[in-house]
């Protein structure tokens, strides 16, 4: 059987035709054009082509080493059968896949169940809406934390927290200096006067948190505080549907120190605050003994964002039951010397005109 020999346009891979009229290989399609010698080169090397051998080396991936596994959890979801991986404590998440919100109710076994919760008072879109409030006018930002699909990132987050209750009995001795300064026509004259201070009392503190996850700062979340205990509800799983949600892994017992750190300096600077005309204040002695002690535990909502911009972290956070927004920003340095360099450029054109000026004079 004979063999066809069809010939294809290099550039739109139509059917080609010799032109008497160019002497060459024309397309009436894309209306290429190829000399013949070229033409049959091209034809030479695709005939000389091999079949592709195209395989791999199996190395990727590698064996799980004992207990690399012992902190990661995998669930189905139930909507659309996909897998979600997470580690041990997130006991709440949505799907990937279809966005469905998931709970995953055995991570409360074995565990607490947190006496209260805080519903989310402000949605995701309020919470984009603040991060775009945060960084608008700020023209040394690097363009990636203006970016919407950056904004579109943050994620609600139920956050564990300790809540302690204690009466605080204190007797503090204070160092305070008192100054005064006369002026002369030739001196001046500093009077520094030490004196000591004296209080004793008692003190309430209801429901002292401390966030009892090891992911979360400490000062990150103490800076979005405070939080309005009143609208708190008892707990369901019902309200963690929809957002992410981790339980402790940051006990009670553990959690005590920071509460009694807080509990202290919120004391002695209650105390402080009695003694009047003092330039300078200093705590000398602190004796604080706790009566009635007790913790409850709960779950406070939180905006959060974490993002990396040339190998260092930043996060900012938001209340989600107030709005209370915080967070650090970089300055991009090159458009500071951007900005600098037009600034400069303008001072010396008005420097110029004046000059420019002052000699028409």
């Amino acid at each position: 059987m004979s063999t066809l020999q069809e010939y294809k346009c290099p550039a739109c891979g139509g059917a080609i035709h010799f032109d008497s009229g160019i002497q060459k290989m024309k397309c009436p399609y894309c209306e290429s054009e190829f000399d013949m010698e070229a033409l049959r080169q091209h034809d030479e090397i695709l005939n000389k082509e091999q079949e592709s051998t195209m395989q791999w080396e199996e190395t990727a991936g590698g064996q799980w080493q004992d207990g690399e596994t012992d902190d990661m959890r995998t669930y189905i979801c139930n909507s659309c059968a996909g897998e979600i991986v997470g580690d041990v404590n997130m006991a709440a998440t949505s799907c990937p896949y279809c966005g469905n919100p998931v709970v995953m109710m055995n991570q409360f076994s074995g565990m607490l169940r947190p006496d209260y919760i805080i519903p989310f008072q402000f949605d995701k879109e309020k919470a984009k809406q603040a991060l775009k409030n945060h960084v608008k006018g700020k023209r040394l930002l690097p363009k990636v934390f203006k970016d919407e699909n950056h904004i579109d990132e943050i994620k609600g987050i139920y956050v564990p927290f300790w809540l302690f209750d204690a009466d605080a009995n204190a007797d503090i001795h204070y160092k305070i200096t008192r100054v005064s300064i006369t002026e002369t026509s030739d001196y001046e004259y500093i009077d520094t006067r030490y004196f000591a201070a004296h209080r004793a009392g008692s003190i309430c503190f209801n429901k002292v948190p401390v966030d009892g996850s090891s992911k979360m700062a400490d000062d990150l979340m103490e800076s979005i505080e405070p939080y309005d205990f009143k609208k708190a509800v008892d707990f369901q799983t019902a309200y963690l549907a929809g957002y992410v949600a981790d339980k402790y892994d940051v006990d009670e017992k553990q959690s005590v120190s920071r509460a009694n750190d807080r509990i202290k300096k919120s004391t002695e600077t209650v105390f402080k605050n009695t003694i009047k005309n003092a330039d300078t204040i200093q705590v000398e002695h602190s004796d604080i003994n706790l009566l009635n002690s007790k913790a409850k535990y709960a779950l406070y909502p939180v905006w959060l964002l974490n993002t990396t911009w040339r190998g260092q972290q930043y996060t900012f956070a938001m209340n989600g039951q107030t709005g209370k927004f915080v967070g650090d920003l970089p300055m991009d340095k090159g458009l500071y010397w951007k900005y600098f360099g037009i600034y400069m450029s303008s001072i010396s054109v008005i420097a110029f005109l004046i000059m420019y000026l002052i000699k028409m004079i």
